[in-house]
């Protein structure tokens, strides 16, 4: 299937190159690629957004150069334009420029703010720290020219029709984190080029070397923003089956134009659970007893067989004290649902691998050997010939889906790629990647890096257990610095991350601030359970 090998680019690119006029009465985008003429023109009074020429910017207009519109959300002073002021190159997917956003500007409509009270002036400060503090977060990534919230097996299995639809339209929405805010332009197709979707979570590209052959290694995170939010806020799944800290990891080979790829998830235990903030150090979960279960548990694994295939799940918990109802409800529920489809392994990570014995997770992997081999991987060849397809998928999980979960998808996505490489030809029979010095280095630490990146946006604070990670051992000062995390993820759980939740729900559109009533959120008591859920950090 030739459509492999250019899935990724797109007929109608979004515009790389920006300049952005602002003038009292409207906000102009300008198209400054080669050979466009297009314009933005985005009315300040009645919000209407239009498409004009270059010759229509007037001259008094104050000129900047942007990267790419965010979006616009409306707040208590009135709507507001966000665009992305600085950008970093991470590096080239098939020759397409990869971009992390690094600096975003919120612009607001009105000119001035004499229209509020004293109360919506402070309201409205309070709401744009919210998007500030979301903003602020390591890991927003865009590309104009290619779809970087599909899998490489996804964009291979597509239609002409699709490859020809604008980058906001083919995405898929699970990856979007600016869906929300580019909802009024995603109703116009004339301005999609205007339009940057914009993914969170984590990137890396290395050139690397191994017997003297050089290819190109990935990995790439994509946090879904279904069910979003932060450590103790957000766990279990919604209605819809979408799960907590849901993470989509792509691991991805390019050597002499064959691709190949390996995808695992992570997410929350799929059923309703919570566990609220109470300042004990670990708070009880508690399984709620009021819902029907069942519903969203289906829900959850039928979209996932939808979009990977077979499921293996690996719930890493612990199997006595608190975590222990947990994975026993989530054992009964797989055997209880009757899907061939979906098959359940436990492995109690911190009982088998306590004092420092982590060479027991090979036990795991063991066990876990031939239902790899079975799942294989997603490898097209340098003609786009799909040579063959990834069938199944691991959803791995522990109760933060952080530290342990990433440990153990380091590890099942280094044996696939022992696999791709010797298919490739650039290991020799006999060879293993762990003899491989130089690459083992880039490898382990870009998995550390991952589990950073993916512990920040969900915990507040660095993953534990990256020793491991980064080295094959766990060290004493490893053991130093998983405490030290420990304390700040306790502190910012009981006492800033209700302000971080309600900042992702504005961000994500889960609250509008257009519905708000003349009492604000922000000024209804609460008890002292509630005092950090709108406290500023």
């Amino acid at each position: 299937m030739a459509a492999a090998a250019a899935a990724g680019t797109t007929a109608a690119a979004a515009y790389a190159s920006l300049k952005l006029h602002i003038t009292p009465e409207k906000f102009y985008v300008e198209a400054c690629d080669d050979g466009a003429d297009d314009v933005l023109a985005i009315d300040r009074v009645s919000t209407e957004v239009t498409l004009t020429v270059k010759k229509d910017v007037p001259p008094s207009a104050v000129t900047r150069p942007i990267y790419g519109i965010l979006g616009t959300i409306r707040l208590v002073a009135g709507t507001y334009l966000i665009v992305i002021t600085k950008k970093k190159k991470v590096g080239e997917i098939f020759s397409h420029a990869i971009w992390k956003a690094t600096d975003f500007d919120i612009l607001s409509y009105k000119k001035t703010m004499l229209h509020l009270t004293d109360i919506q002036l402070q309201d409205n400060k309070v709401f744009l720290s919210m998007l500030n503090h979301v903003l602020s977060v390591d890991g927003f990534y865009f590309s104009t020219t290619y779809d970087l919230t599909h899998t490489l097996q996804r964009l291979a299995n597509t239609s002409p029709e699709f490859q020809e639809m604008s980058l906001l339209e083919r995405a898929d929405p699970r990856f979007v984190w600016n869906g929300h805010l580019l909802r009024e332009f995603a109703a116009q197709p004339e301005i999609h080029r205007f339009a940057t979707p914009v993914m969170h979570g984590f990137i890396t590209m290395h050139s690397c070397s191994i017997n003297g052959k050089c290819f190109d290694w990935l990995l790439v995170s994509r946090r879904s923003c279904f069910r979003a939010g932060v450590r103790y806020y957000v766990r279990g799944i919604d209605s819809e089956g979408h799960a907590a800290n849901f993470v989509e990891t792509e691991q991805i080979v390019h050597y002499k134009g064959s691709k190949a790829s390996f995808v695992q998830t992570r997410g929350s235990i799929p059923f309703f659970w919570s566990q609220r903030p109470n300042l004990k150090y670990k708070p009880k979960p508690q399984i709620s007893k009021s819902v029907n279960h069942m519903d969203g548990f289906q829900r959850h694994f039928d979209s996932q067989i939808i979009s990977y295939g077979k499921q293996m799940i690996v719930n890493l918990v612990n199997q006595k004290g608190s975590e222990k109802p947990l994975e026993q409800t989530f054992a009964k529920m797989v055997n209880s649902m009757a899907n061939g489809m979906v098959r359940y392994v436990a492995f109690d990570f911190h009982k088998e691998c306590s004092r420092m014995r982590w060479d027991r997770l090979q036990i795991l992997m063991d066990q876990l050997a031939e239902q790899q081999d079975e799942f294989s991987y997603f490898l097209v060849d340098s003609d786009g010939k799909i040579v063959t397809q990834q069938e199944g998928i691991f959803r791995s999980n522990c109760m933060d889906c952080l530290d342990r979960t990433n440990v153990i998808q380091s590890l099942l996505a280094r044996r696939s790629l022992q696999a791709q490489l010797q298919r490739l030809g650039v290991l020799h029979v006999g060879q293993r990647i762990e003899e491989q010095a130089d690459f083992e280095k880039i490898y382990k630490n870009a998995w550390a890096d991952n589990a950073n990146a993916c512990a920040k946006q969900y915990a507040g604070t660095g993953a534990l257990k990256t020793d491991y990670t980064r080295t094959g051992k766990r060290t004493q000062w490893g053991l130093i610095m998983d405490g030290w995390n420990s304390l700040i993820r306790y502190y910012k759980n009981n006492f800033s991350d209700g302000f971080r939740q309600d900042a992702i729900d504005l961000f994500l559109g889960n609250y509008s601030v257009d519905e708000v009533e003349p009492a604000s959120p922000l000024h209804v008591k609460k008890d002292w359970k509630f005092l950090a859920k709108m406290e500023c950090p």
